[in-house]
């Protein structure tokens, strides 16, 4: 497994945490430095981005899925759905990081089909990319 995808998968954890109400935005930012340990400084910090970027833009991220999903509302998504496309619609609108969108969707594809439903890959991809398309141009 990639350093990135470790990180993403931690960073996930911590989202659905906060999104179900096991941890507050206070202890996501406690929950991560735990991982310190077991990561490398490099994907420490990023998994550390994910979280606390992701929480930072939420109302911008909740809009920008608001606005790309067709007949779905935010909170009518799955938990482990939306921490995913929070995620990687931080990553792709707002990270200073700038990994290439592909990899991004295709990560967020991959934590889907490991972590929810048969059917959350295709229903990701879909809105990822159209999220792409409408703030890309591609």
């Amino acid at each position: 497994m990639s350093k990135r995808r470790l990180a993403r998968e931690y960073a996930l954890q911590t989202l659905y945490y906060t999104d179900t109400g096991k941890l507050s935005k206070d202890e996501a930012t406690m929950f991560v430095n735990g991982f310190y340990e077991s990561l490398d400084e490099e994907t420490f910090s990023f998994c550390k981005d994910l979280v606390q970027g992701t929480i930072k833009n939420l109302s911008k991220t909740d809009k920008i899925l608001s606005l790309s999903a067709k007949n779905w509302s935010v909170e009518r998504m799955s938990a482990v759905d939306r921490a995913i496309l929070r995620m990687a619609t931080y990553e792709i609108a707002f990270s200073a990081d700038k990994a290439p969108i592909p990899a991004i969707i295709d990560e967020a594809i991959e934590l889907a089909k490991k972590y929810s439903t048969e059917n959350s890959g295709k229903f990701i991809n879909g809105l990822l990319d159209r999220i792409k398309s409408e703030r890309h141009g591609n």
